[in-house]
């Protein structure tokens, strides 16, 4: 069962309450909220008036990155999370690629330890699915997911992916959201409708859903950062959510 739904930084300019009523009116259901505008760490108000929004919260998208920020960050994302009842914290594996970081243990280290203390806080960490982290490729990325117990992952494409290794990479890590866009190759500044991206987005949705696991489809990266390509964009995924 696939929830849609937003990621609230898609449209940073928007307050809470905006985003809200964006994506009420848009018939999508769920938002990851942003930790760097919407609901910063420790701002219980914001925390507030996102729930007034009535949107089910998918996560809480943090910017903390395992190994490299300082561990006592860690407990106002985890307290943020909680007030907002989020079922997974976004964060991300490093700031280094697989080929290029000497060294894996701090991130692990710091996963493992972000991991045990979410549980108490009743939530689960999430790896952000991105270049220069240790998610970014697949092997690496399941490597992960091994060494570190309790730690699941998001999922997106690369820009102009090809379907064969995006359902491959689905298939694999079976993650529990997607952040769901349409880029060409050259990634973030060439964006497109998310239309023009069906023979991608169909075939991968209907994957996620397959087994019936309750799982996210957020909607990020619009073309030219417009409402109203946004509710183009919104139609299409409810229209391939369909049965």
């Amino acid at each position: 069962m696939l929830i849609p739904g937003l990621v609230s930084v898609t449209f940073r300019q928007l307050t809470v309450s905006e985003i809200g009523a964006l994506a009420t009116e848009c018939g999508l259901q769920a938002v990851e909220w942003g930790g760097d505008v919407h609901v910063p760490p420790g701002d219980f108000a914001a925390a507030r008036r996102a729930l007034d929004t009535g949107l089910k919260v998918a996560a809480y998208g943090s910017y903390y990155r395992a190994g490299v920020s300082d561990r006592a960050d860690l407990a106002p994302i985890l307290e943020t999370a909680a007030e907002l009842d989020a079922p997974f914290v976004r964060v991300w594996a490093g700031t280094s690629g697989s080929e290029e970081c000497p060294d894996r243990a701090p991130v692990i280290e710091a996963l493992q330890h972000a991991v045990e203390h979410a549980e108490a806080m009743g939530t689960k960490i999430a790896l952000e699915y991105h270049r220069n982290t240790l998610t970014d490729t697949l092997d690496s990325t399941v490597r992960l997911l091994d060494e570190v117990d309790g730690v699941v992952s998001y999922w997106q494409p690369r820009g102009g992916q090809d379907v064969f290794s995006a359902m491959h990479e689905v298939r694999t890590l079976e993650p529990v959201t997607a952040h769901v866009f349409s880029w060409g190759p050259g990634g973030f500044k060439e964006r497109f409708p998310l239309a023009e991206r069906r023979d991608l987005w169909k075939p991968v949705l209907t994957e996620l859903a397959r087994d019936g696991i309750e799982r996210n489809a957020l909607l990020e990266f619009v073309l030219d950062d417009s409402p109203e390509q946004f509710r183009e964009d919104a139609k299409a995924l409810l229209g391939w959510l369909k049965p």
